[in-house]
């Protein structure tokens, strides 16, 4: 199975981006994986909030496949701790789906549309995070869960 992270909007930070690279790198090591980024709408104040998202969910509907198992990355998902998680990619990874992806959208999050075609909601915090830190934070949870997964020393419990 292909696990692949969709971002809505470049990230602006060299240093962020590095060590968004960095764990990459590690998560590649034990399955396919990439990070996907979906083109911020460019509104220059003329589109409302809720447009902006609109479009934003067109352009990433297209970009899904009818077997994909989309899990939105969402402040309203199901919380988990980080042996849940492992256990719930081990679970995505024995089903029939060809491809797990993780979306992170842009800072008015998801639209209707999204929330529809989404099979699964997961919040990392009850907190409010920026939707660019975020990403690292759910990099770092994809490799712990790997590390969880292959019983190595990297998640202390």
């Amino acid at each position: 199975m292909q696990t692949i992270l969709y971002v809505v909007g470049k990230t602006d930070s060299d240093q962020l981006n590095s060590m968004m690279e960095d764990y990459k790198k590690r998560i590649q090591k034990y399955h396919r994986f990439e990070i996907l980024t979906i083109p911020d709408i460019k509104s220059r104040g003329k589109l409302t909030k809720s447009i902006k998202k609109q479009k934003e969910g067109d352009l990433t509907l297209n970009r899904f496949k009818e077997n994909d198992y989309l899990v939105l990355l969402d402040e309203t998902g199901k919380q988990m701790d980080s042996l849940f998680f492992s256990n719930f990619i081990n679970a995505r990874r024995m089903g029939s789906h060809r491809r797990l992806i993780f979306l992170i959208g842009g800072p008015y999050g998801f639209s209707d549309s999204v929330y529809k075609r989404a099979n699964q909601r997961i919040s990392l915090s009850k907190m409010t995070f920026s939707h660019q830190i975020i990403r690292l934070f759910f990099l770092e949870q994809l490799y712990r869960a790997n590390t969880i997964l292959t019983n190595e020393p990297y998640h202390n419990k």
